[in-house]
């Protein structure tokens, strides 16, 4: 499925695999994310976190009328406040949709699939 937009010059079809790409890409560039995790880690048979390539597995996009929502799940630095990291994941997937895409999400809901200690 993709997010279909009318414009005065016709209409603009966005696959929900480049949407997935730019909430991941916005998701991972926050400070306190380590990574993103499989939507379905049991039927992926993954508890790994996804590379650049596969940010589909971890974003579900839902458009609702001419908005749209992702479910975003992230994989968390230790020691970090998850509510702010949230926080910041939520406000920067935004702004990244409305700025690139001109898509206005209607809710950005975050998933935080763990927890990963990082050594420095």
């Amino acid at each position: 499925m993709a997010v279909k937009m009318n414009t005065q010059y016709g209409s603009i079809n966005i696959d929900n695999d480049v949407i997935a790409t730019v909430v991941g890409g916005a998701a991972t560039d926050n400070y306190g994310v380590v990574g993103m995790a499989s939507k379905n880690q049991i039927k992926d048979n993954m508890n790994e976190i996804l590379r650049r390539d596969a940010y589909s597995r971890g974003v579900v996009v839902r458009q609702v009328q001419d908005k749209i929502e992702v479910d975003v799940n992230i994989i968390v630095s230790y020691g970090t406040k998850i509510s702010e990291v949230s926080r910041t994941v939520q406000d920067k997937v935004k702004y990244n949709l409305e700025t690139m895409l001109g898509v206005t999400a209607d809710a950005v809901n975050v998933i935080v699939q763990g927890v990963k200690v990082i050594n420095d």
